[in-house]
């Protein structure tokens, strides 16, 4: 099973909830930090990592003793990474865009264009404890575009295993990306007009994705209770509140898990857990 954590802003406790239910089910679990510009689930689990493998993704190159400059290339990128200006007989790449998909080697007449081989970033695993398998994605800086590094996360999903995916904040590519093909997505939230307004765009994209969700309120007893009429209006269950506590934003700020200041946590989540695989059935 693949459980996908996310949130439609950043801030709401995303992260705090994924290693609970990590650290409370612990059997059979596998931890993907897929929030690879900025991943922190390191933080609070503290693995020890075993390995580390080098990511590469093909960047286009031109060789201009070959080209025409017929333009093809160009015409053919979706993305419009290639720009051809034949009058000054000039190829530009524009590398941010690219999505190393191939097109413009594959139908370059003259087999002017090829592909070098570009670092996109590390995935690391380890272990926790001793307790469960630990994996994290972590872009190269400067690179744009994480999509690919996600993909390359994710091709460690085990299917004999409880996969827990910590997803980066908001509803682009990215979360698109983590969230795809899971069994269920958490959506954390708080009880806040910003909180509202992102969970809106969060239960959409898992509508359209058609991926089966429920919502963890954090902070739960700040703010207003529209998320909560919210859930009941779109019938989105509500599959835990958090409260506020201080003792829990000190402990967050300190790396400590919420099931170590708050040992309870443990069977809360484990019966979160077995409430999401009854909605699954």
């Amino acid at each position: 099973m693949t459980i996908t954590v996310a949130s439609g802003k950043g801030g709401t406790g995303k992260t705090l909830v994924a290693t609970s239910l990590a650290l409370s089910l612990r059997k059979d679990v596998q931890f993907l930090d897929c929030d690879v510009e900025e991943p922190n689930g390191y933080i609070f689990l503290k693995p020890d990592i075993k390995k580390s493998e080098t990511v590469y993704l093909p960047k286009p190159k031109v060789d201009i003793s070959k080209c025409t400059f017929c333009g093809l290339c160009s015409k053919l990128c979706r993305y419009n990474a290639i720009s051809v200006i034949k009058p000054k007989n000039k190829v530009l790449f524009f590398y941010e865009l690219c999505h190393s998909c191939g097109t413009c080697s594959f139908v370059c007449p003259e087999n002017a264009i090829y592909e070098e081989q570009i670092e996109k970033g590390v995935i690391e695993e380890g272990a926790v404890k001793g307790m469960f398998h630990f994996i994290q994605g972590k872009l190269k800086p400067s690179e744009a575009n994480p999509v690919p590094l996600i993909k390359a996360v994710k091709k460690k999903i085990k299917k004999g295993k409880i996969n827990i995916v910590d997803a980066s904040p908001g509803t682009s590519c990215p979360v698109v990306q983590a969230v795809n093909n899971s069994d269920f997505c958490i959506l954390v939230t708080e009880p806040t007009p910003f909180g509202l307004n992102d969970l809106t765009l969060a239960v959409e994209m898992t509508k359209k994705m058609n991926v089966p969700a429920g919502v963890i309120i954090n902070r739960a007893n700040i703010g207003n209770s529209k998320v909560k009429e919210y859930c009941i209006k779109e019938k989105i269950p509500i599959l835990l509140t958090i409260p506020f506590r201080k003792e829990i934003a000190v402990a967050y700020s300190k790396g400590i898990p919420l099931v170590e200041i708050y040992p309870e946590y443990v069977q809360i989540f484990r019966d979160t857990y077995s409430g999401i695989k009854d909605m699954i059935k």
